[in-house]
C-alpha cells in the first residue's frame, strides 16, 4: 500500500487499489461509530441477549467500510487531480454507507443496550419522536434533501470552495453521509420513525421512486455543458488526465451506475424487513390466542386443559355432555356478527346469525 500526494502519477486500476491517504477526521467518526456499536452488541452479551451477527457485519463492513473507502482510499487520493473520483466519493457517502449503517439497525441496538430509566435512553427516544427528525425523515421531504443536497453540491460554488479548503470538504463529507441517513434508516430500522400510514409496501414504493430521483444527479452531471468546478480541474489538467468535459462524463455515468446498482439491494432489504415484520406479529397473534386459550381452560374447574381448549377454540358444532361444564368462549373466537356494531351485525343478530 503507498500513498500518493503531489506529484501524481497516471490513475490506474493498481494506483486507486494500492493508494491511501489518512483522513483524521473520517477515522475519528468511524472509530466512534464503531465503538459505540460494538459497545451495545458487548452490553446485550452480557445480559445473555443475542445481537444479529449479519447486522454487526453490515454496519462495520459496508458502513463503516465505505466510509472508510471513500475517504481514505484512492479516490480520496485523485479527488483533487480528477472529478470522476470525487463524484464517486459522493455518491458512496450518500448511498452505499447510509444502506450498511442502516441494515446494522444501530437504533434499535442503542435503545436495546441504553437503561430505559438513563437519561440518555430517555433523551434519544425524545429526538426520534421530535418534530425536526420527524420533519427530516417524512417520505419525500427526505427524498428532496438528497436530491437537493447532490445538485447544491455539484451547481453552486460549494463543491470548487470545498476543494480548496479542506475542513468545509470534510463538512461536505458529513452533510452527505446525514443527509442520506435520513431518508435510508428509518426505511429499514425497527423503531417507528415513520408515519403510521407508511406500510412496507409503501416503504418498498418510497424506495422505488428514491431510485428514479438518486438517478438524477448523475444525468445532469454526464449531460450538463457546464464544467463543474472546471477552474480548479483545468488548473490541475496533465497530459494523462482526460479532458474535463470527458472527466465529467465519467464521473456522471459512474454516479447514476451506482444509484442504479444500490437500488435493487436496497428493495431487497426493505422486502426481507417486511417479511420479518409479519412473522413477528403472526407469532406474538399466535402467542396470544394460546394465552387466552390457556387462562379459559384454567378458570373451569374439572376440565382439563387440553379438552377445554379446543372448545374455547369455537367448536360450536360439537355435542356437549351433561357431565363436562360449558367452557365459555373467548372474545376473539365469537363470530363476527355477534361482535359487530353495524347495520349488517345487527340484521344477521336479528335473523339468528344469517
Amino acid at each position: 500500500m503507498t500513498t500518493l500526494s503531489a506529484g501524481l502519477p497516471e490513475l490506474t486500476a493498481g494506483r486507486l487499489a494500492s493508494s491511501w491517504q489518512l483522513d483524521p477526521y473520517a477515522l475519528v467518526l468511524v472509530l466512534l461509530l464503531g465503538g459505540l456499536y460494538a459497545w451495545g452488541v458487548v452490553r446485550l452479551a452480557r445480559r445473555g441477549e443475542r445481537w444479529p451477527v449479519a447486522r454487526s457485519v453490515a454496519f462495520a463492513g459496508i458502513g463503516l467500510g465505505a466510509i472508510v473507502v471513500a475517504t481514505m482510499s484512492g479516490l480520496a487520493v485523485y479527488d483533487h487531480e480528477l472529478f470522476w473520483p470525487a463524484a464517486v466519493q459522493n455518491i458512496v457517502l450518500d448511498l452505499i454507507a447510509p444502506l450498511g449503517l442502516a441494515l446494522g439497525d444501530p437504533l434499535a441496538l442503542a435503545l436495546r443496550a441504553l437503561d430505559e430509566r438513563a437519561p440518555t435512553a430517555r433523551w434519544l427516544r425524545g429526538a426520534l419522536s421530535g418534530r425536526v427528525l420527524r420533519l427530516l425523515t417524512f417520505p419525500l421531504v427526505s427524498t428532496v434533501l438528497v436530491l437537493s443536497s447532490e445538485l447544491a453540491i455539484y451547481f453552486t460554488p460549494y463543491f470548487p470552495t470545498a476543494l480548496r479548503h479542506g475542513p468545509l470538504h470534510e463538512l461536505m463529507y458529513l452533510q452527505l453521509l446525514v443527509v442520506g441517513c435520513l431518508f435510508v434508516l428509518p426505511m429499514l430500522t425497527r423503531e417507528a420513525l415513520l408515519p403510521t400510514w407508511c406500510s412496507h409496501p409503501v416503504r418498498a414504493l418510497l424506495v422505488l421512486v428514491d431510485g428514479l430521483v438518486d438517478a438524477v444527479p448523475g444525468i445532469v452531471v454526464m449531460t450538463s455543458g457546464t464544467l463543474i468546478a472546471g477552474g480548479w480541474y483545468t488548473a490541475h489538467h496533465r497530459p494523462w488526465d482526460p479532458t474535463p468535459q470527458r472527466d465529467q462524463m465519467i464521473g456522471g455515468g459512474l454516479m447514476l451506475t451506482i444509484a442504479e446498482l444500490v437500488g435493487l439491494p436496497f428493495l431487497i432489504a426493505v422486502f426481507a424487513e417486511w417479511v420479518r415484520s409479519e412473522r413477528g406479529k403472526t407469532a406474538a397473534l399466535d402467542a396470544r390466542l394460546d394465552r387466552e386459550l390457556t387462562t379459559v381452560a384454567a378458570g373451569v374447574p374439572g376440565v382439563p386443559e387440553a379438552t377445554a381448549a379446543p372448545d374455547a377454540a369455537g367448536d360450536a358444532g360439537a355435542p356437549s355432555t351433561p357431565d363436562a361444564p360449558a367452557v365459555p368462549r373467548p372474545e376473539l373466537t365469537r363470530p363476527w356478527w355477534e361482535t359487530d356494531q353495524g347495520v349488517v351485525g345487527d340484521r344477521f343478530r336479528r335473523g339468528g346469525g344469517g
